[in-house]
């Protein structure tokens, strides 16, 4: 008998899911995007070098992506509304533990470790139970949940640095924990969809006794390969995305993190350094709204759109180093801001391409579990090439870098799907052709 529920709803309630996840969006991503302003507080403290203190980014990230299959799993055994909660609680522990500020070993586990894990369990599901609620409007849902991480930036980056300012960098830390218990109200409000994390199972036709509880493990086993499909390290198209997704992550959290410390090597004052997060913020959400829309009207193919965006991101970090004033800064990283939230916009669509739906939950997971090496290694090797080149500059050109080379694999894959659509057209059209064939042998030995 099939549920009620196993049809998304496409609306009611999950516009309530769809704010939920956009307020978890911004109490999770936003506050990661907008953690270097904490980077100079934290390194005059520790009196450490900057690839030391790149590691407390780099710990996040990578528990961030590590973190999201288990996510999925405890999503599938439990509920999304139970995973949000418990992520909130992890966020809030640790920051609450972080400002505590014993050591950079204690830094590194709780704002880093904790923080992560805190990220992972609350921005996971809640991106998963919006695609679950919708199916017609699934990417204007997604877009509005994920555009919740701009609009609370934008707000963070002279909130922060008010915080900073007024209490220090460990009451800061303390303040901002407290502000990500709301992820655990969120999450309350996350109603879980009782068929949309499930396969259906008929039991019509199942017989009584042992057969009803046979019928229950093949379920729980069919739930599990859905959540952890590692088969799709077989599929060479999904390997050569989860290529570019390493080296794209490794370059993507190397701007937030060194654009503050650039603008103060500049001279620049501090009041205006926090802008540039909030104009990141303003672009970011400017481009991810309009590349969205773009890619709906299907006037471009969308890994094409994905490797321009790419090209131009790029471009944008290569110029960005040649900033020597406010203005001239503020511009570069308008066109980051707004290339990085075009990418953004359409990376995980072009994911649901590659792999194709059915897949998709097991893609995903697996997908962000891949591309944690890329976010544990860019900031500290980053981090390393700044302390070589005694310029934050560098950084910059090593992004910018290492997104060409991510594009190439963009490329390859295009490459590898236009050849495996000819390839099934023509095994299409000879099976087409053989059916008059066989059919006038069937009628002439009738």
């Amino acid at each position: 008998m099939q549920n009620k529920d196993s049809n998304p709803p496409d609306g009611g309630y999950g516009w309530v899911v769809v704010v939920s996840a956009f307020i978890v969006m911004g109490l999770t991503a936003a506050v990661l995007k907008t953690f270097g302003l904490f980077f100079v507080e934290i390194q005059e403290h520790f009196d450490e070098l900057a690839s030391t203190i790149s590691w407390i980014t780099s710990v996040t990230i990578a528990t961030f992506h590590l973190g999201a299959p288990v996510a999925s799993s405890l999503c599938v055994k439990y509920t999304h509304r139970a995973v949000v909660i418990t992520g909130g609680l992890l966020a809030f522990s640790g920051m609450a533990l972080g400002c505590l500020g014993l050591n950079m070993i204690w830094m590194y586990a709780t704002t880093g470790f904790l923080q992560g894990l805190g990220i992972s369990f609350s921005w996971t599901p809640a991106i998963s139970i919006v695609s679950h609620y919708f199916s017609k409007k699934r990417a204007l849902a997604n877009a509005i949940a994920s555009a919740g991480e701009c609009a609370f930036a934008f707000t963070f980056g002279p909130f922060f640095q008010w915080l900073i300012s007024q209490y220090g960098w460990k009451g800061a830390l303390l303040i901002i924990g407290g502000t990500q218990l709301n992820i655990c109200v969120c999450g309350i409000l996350m109603r879980p969809l009782t068929s949309s994390s499930r396969p259906e199972v008929s039991h019509s036709e199942t017989p009584p006794g042992n057969g009803a509880s046979k019928t229950d493990k093949e379920e729980k086993s069919t739930i599990a390969h859905r959540t952890f499909n590692w088969m799709l390290l077989r599929r060479p198209e999904f390997v050569l995305y989860a290529m570019f997704g390493i080296l794209a992550a490794m370059s993507f959290f190397v701007p937030p993190l060194f654009l503050v410390p650039l603008s103060y090597s500049l001279g620049i004052d501090e009041s205006w350094t926090a802008s540039l997060l909030s104009i990141l913020a303003m672009v970011d959400f400017a481009g991810r709204l309009l590349c969205g829309w773009y890619a709906n009207l299907h006037l471009t193919k969308t890994v094409h759109l994905l490797t321009m965006t790419i090209m131009l991101i790029s471009t944008s970090l290569m110029l960005l180093p040649l900033a020597n004033s406010y203005l001239s800064l503020a511009i570069f990283t308008g066109f980051y801001g707004f290339f990085f939230g075009t990418t953004v916009a359409i990376h995980i669509t072009v994911l649901a391409e590659v792999v194709g739906m059915s897949d998709f939950d097991s893609a995903l997971g697996l997908f962000m579990l891949i591309r944690s090496t890329g976010g544990f290694l860019g900031p500290p090797l980053a981090g390393l090439i700044v302390d070589m080149a005694g310029d934050y500059r560098a950084g910059f050109y090593m992004a910018g870098a290492t997104l060409i080379l991510a594009a190439v694999f963009l490329v390859t894959l295009d490459q590898f799907q236009q050849r495996s659509e000819k390839g099934s057209q023509i095994n299409t059209k000879s099976e087409k052709s053989a059916l008059p064939y066989t059919s006038f042998h069937f009628l002439k030995l009738q």
